[in-house]
């Protein structure tokens, strides 16, 4: 039996920091999207996100967002509920010198209500059995700038709504994972 220490590796496989390592601790829940997934997601969005505006709403080892800053989005705001889970992507953060990222210890759905920012690249990658998508889309439709992308990974995708299309799909072990574009719509359109 392996004893691991609390302490998780995982690498940037892209950009500015490549190759650089990044520490997480063992959390309920907490399963950072594998190499090979990070690695498709980034073929399929371009390996440059220069001028984006990024929120992973599910941050956990902030791999996908910190995956965006080493690929020079503007911005990337890493929510996470997990205080101790935060901390130790906080110290990820000041050793990648990664000034553009921002974290945010929140739950998902209560900084989507009160947050003002608009957001061109979103990573939704919340824990495994995590059911309020209905919730999560009537909130995130208000946030998105016109083109934006959302990654979604989960054990069964959810239905999408109407404003969200298709773009890419894929599987990965246990998890589905989907790359959708957000070519506007009405707030009033159901969820």
């Amino acid at each position: 039996m392996k004893h691991s220490k609390h302490q998780n590796q995982i690498r940037i496989i892209g950009g500015s920091c490549r190759g650089r390592k990044l520490h997480f601790n063992d959390a309920d829940g907490l399963r950072p999207t594998p190499d090979s997934v990070r690695e498709r997601l980034f073929n399929w969005l371009g390996q440059d996100l220069t001028g984006q505006a990024v929120l992973d709403l599910f941050a956990g080892s902030g791999a996908l967002g910190l995956e965006a800053a080493s690929r020079n989005a503007a911005s990337v705001v890493l929510v996470e509920n997990n205080r101790r889970t935060l901390q130790t992507v906080a110290g990820n953060i000041r050793d990648l010198s990664l000034k553009q990222v921002e974290t945010v210890c929140s739950d998902g759905l209560l900084y989507l209500k009160h947050c003002g920012g608009m957001f061109d690249t979103v990573f939704l990658d919340p824990p495994f059995n995590w059911q309020q998508w209905p919730d999560l889309f009537a909130l995130l439709q208000g946030r998105l700038n016109i083109g934006a992308m959302v990654y979604i990974e989960a054990g069964r995708l959810p239905p999408f709504p109407d404003w969200l299309a298709p773009y890419r799909e894929g599987k990965a072990g246990m998890s589905k994972f989907a790359l959708l574009v957000y070519e506007g719509g009405t707030a009033a359109q159901e969820a």
